[in-house]
């Protein structure tokens, strides 16, 4: 996985993006993340992911405005992109935004890309892997399949 850093400034930080298949809010307002993946790999393309969702955490101060968008290989199609979002951080604050994403299709193999952005700004790229059964030589072992994948 490969993330650029494009934004970044005094009063706001993304400190990580993770990406999983499910994120649920637990008691003591934790949140628990099931499937966190950094790829894709699959039998055949196109895939329909039916949910998957988008952790940013940030910490900072001020009002913003966030969005996440997930982008063709080429970075010329938008995917899917969420709904701008208000984070609000007080002084040394912190806070988790949640993004969920429904039947997201990935229809060729190649490098997506995860865009976070706050005020309409890029703060984070993040590449998301997508890669079918095809793509991999039957020549390779496990380990190399693995390690290619990841």
């Amino acid at each position: 996985m490969r993330v650029k850093k494009f934004m970044d400034t005094q009063n706001l930080k993304l400190i990580y993006t993770l990406l999983c298949d499910d994120v649920r809010l637990e008691m003591g307002n934790k949140l628990s993340m099931m499937g966190v993946f950094q790829n894709i790999m699959v039998e055949n393309l196109p895939v329909s992911l039916i949910k998957f969702a988008v952790v940013n955490h940030w910490r900072g101060e001020g009002i913003y405005q966030t969005e996440v968008r997930i982008l063709s290989p080429d970075k010329t199609d938008v995917l899917v992109a969420s709904q701008p979002t208000n984070i609000e951080l007080a002084s040394g604050g912190f806070t988790d935004n949640v993004s969920f994403f429904v039947n997201v299709v990935f229809s060729t193999p190649g490098t997506y890309w995860v865009q976070t952005l706050a005020n309409a700004v890029l703060v984070e790229e993040t590449s998301l892997t997508v890669t079918d059964a095809g793509m991999i030589s039957g020549s390779q072992t496990a380990e190399e399949v693995s390690e290619t994948v990841n």
